[in-house]
């Protein structure tokens, strides 16, 4: 069985991993474990998990991942959206959004120089593979009737990944904003598992990609 370590920003995304695609790459012998980032490390007691702090703290993080010699592939799950301006690529980043993620995940991978490693930032945030199924936010938090809303929302970009990164207008913003009782852990797995791996990756062309690239380096 091979196995993928992958750093995941939160508690949010480390679930995701978890529930929805560890499932997945299961079936073809595959196991996934995610990592959530540690951002303060303490002499007793436990550390702190969790956020994108700086990135000589991502980098320490996913080099002692690479340190473990039977893992076949290290991998990340970040947020683009907020992600710190002193990642490599960041500050200097031009095009439309999905151009800069792009950039940015390649000055990642080419600043840790490890064929094991490949990068994924989510375009804009996790929330935005939610939007995949509008009709699955609203039944899951028992609101059907703002679909209408939440699918307005979704019908406003090319794609549910493109929704705006402005922090007034975000996708976990909209969801909070429609749904105060929104938890992202919770209801960030319990809406993805609902709605489908096999959906978000028909409605979000740069996470199916990152799946896509995970599926050929480990499927024979």
């Amino acid at each position: 069985m091979k196995k993928v370590l992958i750093l995941a920003e939160g508690p949010t995304e480390e679930a995701f991993v978890k529930h929805i695609l560890g499932p997945h790459f299961l079936s073809y012998d595959v196991i996934l474990i995610p990592k959530i980032v540690t951002s303060k490390r303490v002499k007793n007691g436990p550390d702190f998990k969790g956020g994108i702090v700086s990135y000589p703290k991502v980098r320490r993080e996913v080099i002692r991942l690479l340190g473990d010699t039977s893992a076949s592939r290290v991998t990340s799950i970040f947020d683009f959206y907020g992600l710190p301006n002193d990642f490599p690529g960041r500050c200097i980043a031009r095009g439309n959004a999905l151009q800069k993620v792009r950039f940015v995940e390649s000055a990642f991978e080419k600043d840790i120089n490890d064929r094991r490693f490949s990068a994924y930032l989510s375009l804009h945030e996790f929330e935005s593979l939610l939007f995949s199924s509008p009709s699955e936010i609203a039944k899951t938090l028992n609101a059907s009737e703002k679909e209408p809303e939440l699918r307005a929302v979704r019908n406003a970009f090319a794609s549910p990944e493109e929704i705006n990164d402005n922090p007034k207008t975000a996708p976990s913003k909209k969801l909070r904003d429609h749904f105060p009782q929104y938890n992202k852990v919770f209801f960030g797995r319990l809406i993805a598992g609902n709605i489908g791996l096999q959906t978000i990756r028909s409605e979000c062309p740069h996470f199916n990609e990152w799946i896509a690239s995970l599926e050929k380096f480990l499927i024979a």
